[in-house]
């Protein structure tokens, strides 16, 4: 539990922050705004980019930074500076979908803070994303192109992260087991249940919380951390306090020092208030 002072509050968002319906519960809100009032940083930590971010959340005032795309990318909002970057060389990228071409998937990546996907997995992705609301966001932030790798081979630039969409759940599985040992120079996770996130070894969201603590002072024993999906546990396991959400996948769980209540009953905001606001 947490023996400290609480200098920065860090939250995933779907799953997390966010309701089942995306939004954010307003008691989750004014637990955040009091707790930045008592002088903590509030950090958002997403696979997302930063222009995923909802707006209800970006408008907040005491909200100035973001560990997005797991780690890829750590981000001043109100200077623009990256503050830490660890990016998927082009040609891993390449080998890498080269190798999901063999199998029953759908793919996408970021890079320089878009989303791109080819055409006809665009077209396709319903068949992988049960998940309506899911489905929309994936599609909101994909701008489709005829050919993904073509289109990345013909940029010749660094990537920030890949997913991969199964609906063959025994597959998923295998590939989780497999693909570490298959690609050793990029990090496995996932955000929900039917899909594999890929980035660089060097990003993750602990390793971005522990850029952004080493620029802002703080150790990282005055951390609070908050997440649902396997690419928030080594976030949990880094922090000095690591909370699942009720919902989260059960390796999350085993991983955290304390489970509250779920992402639809105010988990983020009750913890702020029993640990920093009692």
């Amino acid at each position: 539990m947490v023996t400290v002072a609480v200098k920065a509050v860090i939250f995933d968002l779907d799953g997390t922050l966010l309701d089942s319906e995306k939004r954010i519960p307003a008691e989750n809100i004014a637990a955040l705004r009091r707790a930045a009032e008592k002088g903590a940083y509030i950090v958002p930590a997403t696979g997302r980019i930063l222009g995923g971010i909802p707006e209800e959340l970006s408008a907040l005032p005491f909200i100035r930074y973001y560990v997005c795309i797991n780690g890829a990318a750590v981000m001043d909002a109100q200077t623009g500076e990256a503050l830490y970057r660890a990016e998927i060389a082009l040609d891993t990228a390449l080998r890498f979908y080269e190798y999901m071409d063999t199998l029953p998937v759908i793919y996408d990546c970021y890079q320089d803070g878009r989303g791109w996907m080819t055409r006809g997995m665009y077209d396709r992705a319903e068949e992988f994303m049960p998940d309506k609301g899911i489905l929309c966001l994936i599609k909101s932030l994909r701008v489709p192109v005829p050919e993904l790798k073509a289109h990345l081979a013909a940029k010749g630039e660094t990537l920030e992260k890949m997913q991969v969409y199964f609906n063959d759940m025994e597959l998923r599985a295998r590939m989780l087991k497999e693909l570490p040992g298959r690609f050793p120079e990029l990090l496995f996770s996932s955000s929900v249940s039917n899909n594999i996130e890929v980035n660089s070894a060097a990003a993750g969201k602990a390793n971005g919380l522990r850029a952004l603590c080493r620029h802002l002072g703080v150790d990282m024993a005055q951390t609070v951390a908050f997440g649902d999906g396997t690419n928030d546990t080594d976030m949990l396991r880094a922090a000095g306090l690591g909370v699942a959400m009720a919902n989260a996948m059960e390796d999350v769980r085993n991983a955290a020092d304390y489970i509250t209540a779920s992402n639809n009953d105010d988990g983020v905001g009750l913890v702020v208030e029993k640990f920093m606001l009692a």
